[in-house]
């Protein structure tokens, strides 16, 4: 087990961020019955009574948490957009590759997801976040697809544009779960390939650049 977090003192929206790790944590090594009010203000080396003060009750701290994680695999995967140019295929195929990739891909992380999305269904809130995290992520692939098929001189209805990002958001979140669950099976970017590769299979263009030999 990993010791206490360092409870930081700079501000309430810090103070309110260091709980939810803290959660996140006892997730990950307890699951979601585990973390109760008193692991979870252990984990972060406070009192219980503090962690009202930020929340009403574990299931508004749960909630907050889970969120946190599915916002953050999209801006962890929003992040690699600023390291390409500006055009519309690179930029589709760096958001692919970055979901299909550490940080993104991490056992620890797919454990905290699966504890929470096994209560989703049954639990209002935390469908809630769910959805609202899954229409984030959503939203991000179908707005790079639509800047994809204009540059290519496509038009695309929304509809088409709906479901061509539904499509491609199975198939990261199932190469996803294959590399958190399995990582070690695949060789080093592999997966981020396959997935890039089913996407230019579905778009019907090429987003990479082809790789040149070279002349002997």
């Amino acid at each position: 087990m990993q010791g206490r977090r360092k409870f930081r003192r700079e501000g309430e929206e810090r103070r309110r961020q260091d709980l939810i790790e803290a959660t996140l944590d006892c997730v990950a090594e307890r699951g979601l019955q585990g973390a109760t009010v008193r692991a979870i203000a252990l984990r972060a080396g406070v009192t219980a009574g503090l962690i009202r003060h930020y929340f009403p009750g574990k299931e508004e701290l749960l909630q907050a948490a889970y969120a946190t994680i599915m916002g953050r695999m999209t801006e962890q995967a929003k992040t690699a957009l600023a390291t390409v140019a500006q055009d519309p295929r690179q930029r589709l195929s760096a958001f692919v590759e970055a979901s299909l990739l550490p940080p993104v891909i991490d056992a620890r992380v797919f454990s905290q997801w699966a504890s929470f999305i096994g209560r989703a269904s049954s639990d209002p809130a935390l469908a809630a976040a769910h959805r609202a995290g899954y229409l984030g992520f959503r939203d991000e692939v179908e707005a790079l697809v639509a800047e994809v098929l204009v540059a290519a001189g496509r038009t695309a209805a929304k509809p088409e544009l709906r479901r061509y990002a539904i499509a491609i958001n199975a198939i990261i979140d199932g190469l996803w779960i294959e590399g958190c669950l399995a990582g070690d099976f695949f060789e080093t970017r592999e997966l981020a390939e396959i997935g890039i590769g089913s996407v230019e299979e579905m778009l019907g263009l090429r987003l990479r650049e082809p790789v040149c030999s070279a002349k002997e």
